[in-house]
């Protein structure tokens, strides 16, 4: 074959070599725009896995590159004058530099031609070519060639960051942390050789040009960086390759994903490699790792087939999938960089536990396995005490203490009889309760007939119905330590439908009721338009919250919530989708929440002082023009100030036409999010299932509560089970089922040794 690599970075350099090294027929050219053996930047980052895998490619460059490798296995992060280190991390340095021209070199004696200081304009400069490798970088000239076809989604964030150097050598991959008046900066350094470590400082798009960055020189530049991170430099000067400072030097990250890698112009077959085809944020180091995979892959392809269509179409779909996960982690870590000043109020133990967990692919459990040492601290300062996991902690609310974090969240059973709740409700609470959960949801409990989203919905308008809750809350105060809420709501323009198992949000049959709304809009075109509410009809349902309330609390339930989500009435209010009044109730969010906080201020003032009181709300409507997550701040921060204690935050389901991105934990950044800028405890719940998740969410304050529905659903006990497999000996199990628990525990602990062997 006749190979052209346009781009002499990481990925066309290996791909050469390893082609010419499984073919030496091949001929091959690498195309780069630079001088031999020149190039720029300061050290990258690699994984173990990452030389895993280059020792099976090519066994001999990868052992140049370990021998030319600074090696380490801790993380160090610096704030506020302490220092706090995680170990087992496994991470190795490399200077840039120093890989490109080992990597050129072993080129050179595998016999592919290196062609310097050429620019490339086109593909169809190589007529000849079997095959053209796309491999010239974030702002590819060849991709942009056929933006068409490849679709690049270029998405430019909000840091300003520069690559620095410096004669300095950290023991750790250290994260340094400074604030100005202008806001926050932080350093990512690490070593990559005997002598030498990168230096990079970022900081958001704002701060830099409150400080005055884009006007100063290199010579100010590069003083201003050492007077602020002088703590951090071992007093040595920062080095710079750039040719000038002032403004270009620092630029922002770029992320890039592309629909399409290959591209078949009826001459030689184009593909995009390394970051031409993608990219990742440098915090999580995966850049250089992705490009030298990219090459691994297609030339492991081209090792077992010569179908090249065949070849191209599997490479561009099993690498845009692997891709794909490296760059939400990178998503998640760039978004923690970008808003780093919402962590930056956090105690030092959980700020450096918040940055370890940023990308979300470490948990807790995989921090311990890397350092117990540093989880065990992390636990103790977490609970108070030693030996206490995070999810088992106990956590206060006013008067109200739940003895764990673990909570069942709302969940909608549609089995009452006239809004009664029954026995079915008795088993499924106290059965939950008798499960070691903390802390128990009601199902969204109507506050009229005509409140009720079907007719199996429960209910507290009347003293039949308080005097059925007050015994399945009796029952749970007497055989459990868990507490239990009630959550009022109202469905509003989503009432009068069937159960979800005869069909989700479809409108009953026969004996429909009148629904009501802020706006005369239906929830779907299958749906009862409702009638857009009156000041008489707001003044009729704030009454009805506030009986039902008084109720809740006569019956003995220890938090109340408002539910303020998923599209029923309160919710309605509060998206711009559902309600396009015109007077004082709608229009700004100010005015859209405006009646809400008069339902909840009036429950408040007849609810007990002592017992909290919770909100829930969507904290994202996924519909364009609705609600966001800065809309959820802003509401939560209303609320807070109205009296609320927690905010319940879940996303979504209010317009039928909703886009979710689904993931595991994806509702949990909204949470995050609203507890650290808004200073209000929040309840995280979404796609939670295991208890390795609760801790690690709780440890990095992402919220301080977690809710889980269908785990709950399908494992009533699943607290006790969940801790029981975290090695958890002394959870509460009620005295009738304590034999139980021992053989749980035995025959876990037995799974376990069997597991090591």
């Amino acid at each position: 074959m006749r190979i052209v690599c346009i781009g002499g970075g990481p990925a066309g350099l290996y791909f050469a070599l390893l082609m010419k090294k499984q073919n030496p027929a091949h001929q091959i050219t690498v195309v780069e725009r630079n001088r031999p053996f020149d190039t720029f930047g300061w050290g990258v980052v690699f994984s173990d896995q990452t030389m895993d895998n280059l020792k099976k490619a090519d066994p001999e460059t990868a052992q140049q590159i370990l021998d030319a490798f600074a090696r380490w296995d801790d993380v160090e992060v610096r704030i506020k004058g302490q220092a706090i280190v995680s170990g087992g991390h496994g991470f190795c340095g490399i200077g840039r530099k120093r890989l490109l021209n080992i990597l050129q070199h072993r080129c050179q004696d595998l016999g592919v031609e290196l062609v310097f200081e050429t620019e490339v304009k086109s593909d169809l400069d190589y007529p000849d070519a079997d095959l053209i490798i796309a491999s010239d970088g974030v702002n590819s000239v060849i991709r942009n060639r056929y933006a068409d076809v490849f679709q690049p989604d270029i998405d430019t964030r909000k840091c300003r960051y520069i690559w620095l150097g410096v004669e300095h050598i950290y023991d750790a991959f250290t994260f340094a942390f400074e604030k100005t008046e202008a806001g926050w900066f932080q350093a990512h350094a690490y070593k990559f050789d005997d002598t030498t470590s990168t230096f990079i400082i970022e900081t958001p798009e704002e701060v830099w040009q409150a400080q005055g960055l884009d006007q100063m020189d290199g010579e100010q530049t590069l003083g201003f960086c050492e007077t602020l991170f002088k703590d951090h430099l071992g007093g040595k000067k920062l080095m710079t390759n750039a040719r000038h400072l002032r403004g270009s030097a620092w630029i922002k990250f770029n992320r890039v994903v592309c629909k399409t890698w290959v591209h078949h112009n009826g001459q030689a077959p184009v593909v995009l490699m390394g970051d031409a085809a993608h990219t990742a944020h440098f915090s999580i180091g995966s850049g250089t790792k992705l490009a030298l995979e990219d090459a691994i892959d297609l030339a492991n392809r081209f090792a077992t087939s010569s179908d090249i269509p065949a070849i191209l179409k599997a490479y561009e779909a099993e690498r845009s999938i692997e891709v794909l996960k490296i760059q939400n982690a990178a998503r998640n870590s760039t978004e923690w960089f970008e808003n780093v000043a919402r962590y930056t109020d956090l105690p030092p133990e959980q700020f450096a536990y918040s940055l370890l967990t940023r990308s979300q692919r470490i948990s807790h459990e995989n921090l311990r396995l890397r350092d117990e040492a540093y989880v065990a601290k992390s636990e103790e300062w977490f609970a108070g005490q030693p030996g206490c996991s995070p999810m088992m902690t106990p956590f206060t609310l006013r008067d109200m203490t739940v003895s764990n974090r673990i909570v069942v969240s709302p969940m909608a059973v549609y089995s009452a009889e006239n809004g009664l709740p029954g026995d079915f409700h008795l088993v499924h609470f106290g059965s939950r309760a008798l499960g070691g959960a903390g802390l128990l949801f009601t199902e969204m409990t109507c506050v009229s007939p005509e409140a009720r989203i079907t007719p199996g919905c429960c209910g507290l308008w009347n003293d039949e119905q308080q005097a059925a809750w007050a015994r399945i809350v009796d029952f749970v105060h007497g055989n459990s330590p868990a507490k239990i809420a009630l959550q009022l709501g109202h469905a509003g323009p989503k009432g009068s439908t069937r159960p979800l198992w005869e069909g989700m949000d479809k409108p009953l049959a026969e004996g429909n009721w009148p629904l009501i709304a802020p706006s005369a809009l239906p929830y779907t075109d299958g749906n009862q338009t409702p009638r857009e509410m009156t000041r008489a009809d707001m003044d009729a349902v704030t009454a009805d919250f506030v009986a039902a309330a008084k109720r809740g609390a006569a019956a003995g339930f220890d938090l109340l919530e408002l539910h303020c989500a998923h599209g029923y009435l309160l919710s309605a209010f509060l998206s711009p989708l559902t309600n396009t009044r015109t007077d004082e109730y709608g229009g700004s969010l100010e005015s859209r929440v405006r009646y809400p906080l008069e339902v909840f201020k009036a429950m408040r003032a007849v609810w007990p002082k002592e017992k909290p009181m919770s909100v829930r709300l969507s904290a994202h409507d996924w519909a364009p023009g609705g609600n966001t997550g800065d809309d959820a701040v802003a509401l939560a921060r209303l609320f807070k100030e109205a009296g609320a204690d927690l905010i319940d935050v879940s996303s979504g389901q209010v317009v039928a036409h909703q886009k979710p991105v689904y993931g595991r934990l994806y509702q949990t950044p909204f949470a995050d999010r609203v507890r650290n800028e808004v200073g209000i405890a929040t309840l995280a719940v979404g796609a939670i299932t295991e208890g390795d998740q609760v801790n690690s969410i709780l440890m990095a304050g992402r919220a301080d509560l977690c809710a889980l529905a269908r785990p709950h659903l399908a494992d009533p006990a699943w607290t006790l089970h969940e801790a029981a497999k975290l090695g958890i000996r002394d959870q509460w199990w009620p005295k009738q089922y304590i034999s139980g628990k021992r053989q749980l525990e035995t025959s876990l602990a037995r799974a376990a040794q069997v597991g090591a062997v």
